[in-house]
């Protein structure tokens, strides 16, 4: 049995912070704001592996009210995630993920990225794909507001 499950998140941009996307820290003049690192990239992935398994949302396991997930790696939560995954009887098929930001150019990153995500979910590095797109200037991201990403998630049901 497959299911598949959908993310999407969004953080602001703002000066002291640092830079993180698919668990990179990337040189940049702005950060993203949140109770966590502010992965914008990975907390999509998190919430498309817990909706393909049924486990609701990011929110309802890593509360931003929480003293304990401030700051934490967003590369902890998806490890986390994918042991929540393993516990519902499911394995990672794949991740497919686009972060949406006018700036700076990740392409550069794109392969430490995808090493990253694929060791945390305990896959291979041809089992996830990252892509980056602009907004062409409209909205909050291409005012250069924030950043926003989406990622879809193939899970698959462990044969026992």
């Amino acid at each position: 049995m497959f299911r598949s499950g959908i993310g999407y998140d969004v953080h602001p941009l703002a000066k002291g912070r640092k830079l993180i996307l698919g668990g990179v820290k990337i040189p940049y003049k702005l950060g993203l704001l949140g109770h966590s690192d502010a992965d914008v990239l990975l907390h999509a992935i998190a919430d498309a592996l817990l909706g393909a398994v049924g486990k609701g949302d990011i929110g309802e396991h890593f509360s931003n009210k929480s003293s304990k997930y401030k700051g934490i790696s967003s590369l902890v939560i998806l490890a986390r995630v994918r042991q929540i995954v393993k516990a519902a009887g499911f394995k990672v098929v794949n991740i497919d993920c686009v972060l949406i930001a006018e700036e700076p150019k990740i392409n550069r990153y794109k392969l430490v990225m995808k090493e990253k995500i694929a060791r945390a979910l305990g896959i291979v590095v041809d089992q996830v794909n990252v892509k980056a797109t602009t907004n062409e200037g409209l909205g909050f991201v291409g005012r250069n507001e924030g950043m926003a990403a989406y990622a879809t998630a193939l899970v698959r049901a462990v044969e026992h």
